[in-house]
């Protein structure tokens, strides 16, 4: 069967085990392809007893599954997992209160790099981009809750990309919702060059 795209995660309690970065890089892992304990452990330099832990958690939360088996050396049974979806993004209004400052870091590091790209494309004035800590966070919140609505589209889809391409693409959308919004738009508007600025707003609406 063909693994699904996206899964958009709304139990805060799985929320919970995704806000792990080990159990991140797990199912990043397993997602490439399918892997045995001992394999994740040594990638992760982590202990089998410890790996077979955070194993059974993502297994119980239904965000990875055994995708085959095989005998190996000496008759002992190797279980290959794999994750049950390409991505995993949580909703961001379901997420623990006390864990959205780990989300938002993630999406702050990603809109780092989107702005610095920007910037070489073409600033208003050649002077930089001009952000505060308070707007990168909330333009972090409302990529966060657009990346929920985003993944919802893929929900049913069937995995027809490798996983960063699907990432990209999923975050590129959200971020298109988000700086043609009434909100964002006039920011961007005043950070572009006008004419790359006006390009790309009216491209986002299309």
């Amino acid at each position: 069967m063909a693994r699904k795209a996206v899964k958009v995660i709304r139990d805060p309690e799985v929320i919970k085990l995704m806000a792990d970065p080990v159990r991140r890089e797990i199912l990043r892992q397993t997602t490439h392809q399918p892997q045995t304990q001992t394999q994740l452990a040594n990638k992760l330099n982590l202990a089998k007893p410890s790996m077979a832990y955070h194993l059974q958690a993502l297994r119980k939360a239904g965000l990875i599954k055994i995708g085959r088996t095989r005998v190996g050396a000496y008759g002992i049974l190797e279980k290959f997992y794999e994750s049950t979806s390409g991505l995993f993004i949580e909703d961001f209004d379901k997420t623990p209160q006390e864990l959205r400052k780990y989300f938002l870091q993630i999406h702050i590091e990603r809109l780092r790099g989107m702005l610095s790209a920007l910037q070489l494309v073409g600033v208003r004035g050649g002077q930089g981009v001009e952000i505060s800590s308070d707007q990168l966070k909330e333009l972090a919140e409302d990529i966060a809750k657009s990346m929920t609505r985003v993944g919802e589209r893929y929900d049913q889809r069937e995995m027809d990309s490798g996983r960063e391409k699907l990432l990209i693409r999923i975050y590129s959308e959200a971020l298109r919702i988000v700086m043609a919004s009434d909100k964002w738009r006039p920011f961007f508007s005043s950070v572009l060059e006008p004419k790359i600025g006006a390009n790309l707003i009216a491209s986002m609406r299309t």
